[in-house]
């Protein structure tokens, strides 16, 4: 067992020691979100959700962005950065919850409700991003519906960020696509009764994506940028974290003194875990895949992106660091 955790570490040590070097040879930069397996967060230039390292790709004075994440992300990446190519290192790494809402679907529901904003989750194709009004985060999802003058808001594609948003925002009608994050809603809140017994001391932070039951029964909801500023300034040594696995490795790291666990075995996203040490390797050797967005979709996209950024002015924060 301790020669294979040997191999194991030459073998991560050797494949990141080539990406260092392809790295200086593309004029590229790793970004990384939070989800990634903890090897690939290891590895990150920058780290954090998908819009705080789309952003942070613009003021960076490179030529090839490799994103470590799922497509939709990459997507927002290179709408926001049209000059720089932008690299997905599997290029199957795509999003259940993005693709439960269809373009033809959007413009149907606009029909039924001519009086509403659509309010399009950043968690979505670039079609979808293009046909909406204005995008939003997780973070900042309350602020950008508060902001509209419309009391009507079509808010897509996921429901149980939809409900949190209604919760805050009662004085406006929310209408919830019916989309769903995967991950997020196998947590039960029998997960979170059964953690809470084994750790009576620790705190339960949940992801806006869980379902009604767990929001809830959680001490505090809010973004995976926002949970580590919580955490930073909460008093608590203990927390349950209601979000996908990969959270843990960069929580742990930032506050060493405090501990963390996971309610389910099953808070696991397959489709960030599929990027590896070596897929990145090869994309940056081959310079494959490209993720490249129609013009006139980026365009559209690109507006719904950026009318946001305008109402907070708010950023959900990246990580800078360096391999």
């Amino acid at each position: 067992m301790d020669s294979m955790k040997k191999e194991d570490k030459k073998y991560i040590e050797s494949l990141t020691k080539e990406i260092v070097r392809l790295k200086k040879k593309r004029n590229a930069i790793i970004m990384v979100h939070n989800y990634q397996r903890d090897e690939i967060q290891n590895i990150a230039d920058i780290s954090g959700d998908s819009l705080a390292l789309s952003e942070a790709a613009v003021k960076t004075n490179v030529d090839v962005i490799v994103f470590c994440g799922v497509h939709f992300m990459a997507e927002s990446a290179s709408i926001l950065n049209p000059k720089k190519k932008v690299l997905l290192p599997v290029k199957e790494a795509g999003c259940p919850l993005a693709d439960m809402v269809g373009v033809e679907e959007l413009r149907a529901k606009r029909k039924e409700f001519p009086d509403a904003a659509v309010v399009c989750y950043v968690n979505s194709n670039a079609e979808v991003k293009a046909e909406s009004d204005i995008g939003c985060t997780s973070s900042n999802a309350v602020a950008v519906v508060r902001s509209l003058p419309n009391k009507r808001i079509i808010f897509v594609p996921d429901k149980n960020l939809a409900r949190f948003v209604q919760s805050q925002v009662p004085e406006k009608e929310i209408i919830a696509w019916e989309g769903f994050c995967p991950t997020h809603i196998v947590l039960k809140g029998e997960d979170i009764t059964k953690a809470k017994k084994i750790h009576p001391k620790a705190e339960v932070i949940a992801h806006p994506e869980c379902s009604s039951e767990i929001q809830d029964i959680a001490d505090h909801i809010c973004s995976t940028a926002s949970m580590f500023k919580y955490v930073k300034s909460s008093k608590a040594k203990e927390f349950i974290i209601g979000t996908e696995s990969g959270m843990l490795y960069k929580l742990r790291k930032e506050n060493p003194d405090k501990i963390f666990y996971l309610p389910s075995e099953h808070l696991v996203c397959p489709n960030m875990k599929l990027t590896t040490l070596g897929w990145v390797t090869r994309s940056l050797e081959l310079m494959v895949h490209e993720v490249k967005v129609p013009k006139k979709i980026a365009e559209r996209a690109r507006v719904s992106l950026e009318k946001m950024l305008k109402i907070t002015g708010e950023r959900s924060g990246a990580t800078i660091s360096g391999v």
